[in-house]
């Protein structure tokens, strides 16, 4: 818990502003003064963050919340404009919308994905990936839609045009709509069954995929394989609900949701239902994990920097033993995928950082370990130097190594 608290320039007026009962995670001031707070509550234990949406409120007002804690997750930080508008953005279904909170009006919405905000005097400016680019710069002035100032992608033209997404719609085992994208390689399949396919499932797990420009689906689409990716329960950008669906329920809805998902898009003409992969990182690795712990119907899988037991985890991990607590409650050992790694069969490959302090090394080595001790065709596949955020922003030679590690497995196992 913590509050927000203020003392004049001088040492004197000492003031606090929260009553101690939420967790305060930032304060934002305007040039004209304008403060405002974000705080999340975290229910009776005070450690409950799980899909726990900051609501921002006015450090001046009288305690109106600025937003909503049910619909509204802040996708970066927001800004306060030179005229003390409060300027937020939010995820929903895989994009972003941007808002000004005080005129409640909307600044830039479609398919964009914002990572930063700005404001100076009176101009906003939103950094955004789209379906054409990783990052555009689009701005406007207080109160008026943003709009593309940029073209960074243009160098892409001739040489490496993206590939497009298709919007995927499934519905899971109990009625609940599953939402996700298809990368679709765009050369013919070498095989008359369709193009092998790959499951990928994101991080977080309170974080959502995107069906805007995304270099994992696009190197492995340009190298034949179909892209299956979509935003089950447990993510966010869909409400705190969707969120809140995996708390004490790990392998659960979220497996059932990515199931439906994949068995959807296996409906679609092209796609070789008998060659499938599957991948994903942190949380998404856990899935991994757990998946081919659970089934025999992949192929072969990539399991990175993933949480697969909670026990370690809970004491090694930078981001503190409560993390484990409230994902995984009272039952952790049955929520950890290296309680059901004797089933595994699967040819896995374990990826991992020598400097990951969030899901440590720990974490796949004792997969690893397992996985040669049963026989299992397996690879461990490890970073020097590198953190959790190698695929994301570590060392360029890494990152390139670590794509032709993943191409080579998927070569040897999917082709």
């Amino acid at each position: 818990m913590s509050d927000v608290c203020s003392v004049d320039l001088r040492g004197k007026g000492f003031r606090r502003h929260t009553d101690g009962t939420g967790s305060v995670g930032s304060v934002h001031v305007g040039p004209d003064g304008t403060a405002v707070y974000g705080a999340a509550d975290l229910g009776s234990s005070k450690q409950d963050f799980v899909a726990r949406n900051a609501v921002l409120r006015r450090l001046d007002g009288p305690g109106v919340a600025l937003t909503d804690a049910e619909t509204d997750h802040l996708a970066c930080a927001p800004v306060i404009g030179g005229d003390g508008a409060v300027v937020a953005a939010f995820e929903v279904r895989g994009d972003t919308v941007v808002r000004d909170l005080t005129a409640d009006r909307v600044l830039l919405e479609g398919h964009v994905g914002v990572t930063a905000l700005a404001a100076g005097g009176d101009v906003v400016v939103a950094v955004a990936g789209t379906r054409e680019s990783y990052s555009e710069l689009f701005v406007g002035r207080s109160g008026e839609t943003l709009t593309q100032r940029t073209d960074f992608a243009r160098h892409l033209t001739g040489t490496a045009a993206p590939i497009e997404t298709e919007e995927l719609d499934a519905t899971s085992g109990d009625g609940y709509p599953v939402h996700g994208w298809l990368v679709r390689p765009t050369t013919k399949p070498r095989r008359k069954a369709g193009h092998p396919v790959i499951l990928m499932i994101h991080g977080g797990p309170y974080a959502q995929y995107s069906g805007n420009l995304f270099d994992e689906a696009q190197v492995l689409a340009g190298a034949g394989y179909a892209v299956v990716m979509g935003n089950p329960r447990g993510g966010s950008g869909y409400g705190a609900a969707h969120g809140r669906a995996v708390k004490e329920a790990i392998g659960t809805v979220d497996v059932a949701d990515l199931t439906a998902l994949l068995d959807h898009a296996l409906t679609l003409p092209g796609l070789d239902g008998s060659r499938l992969g599957v991948m994903g990182g942190s949380y998404g690795g856990l899935m991994t994990t757990w998946l081919v712990g659970h089934t025999d119907r992949f192929t072969a899988a990539i399991s990175e920097r993933a949480v697969n037991a909670w026990d370690s985890f809970a004491g090694t991990s930078d981001i503190g033993w409560f993390f484990a607590d409230e994902y995984a409650g009272a039952f952790q050992h049955e929520q950890s995928p290296l309680t059901w790694a004797d089933r595994i069969t699967t040819p896995t490959l374990v990826i991992h950082s020598e400097r990951d302090f969030r899901c440590p090394l720990e974490q796949g080595q004792r997969l690893f370990a397992r996985l040669r001790k049963n026989g299992v065709p397996s690879k461990l596949l490890v970073f020097p130097g590198e953190g959790h955020e190698l695929s994301r922003s570590g060392q360029p030679r890494h990152r390139l190594q670590r794509f032709e590690h993943i191409l080579d497995w998927w070569a040897e196992h999917l082709r």
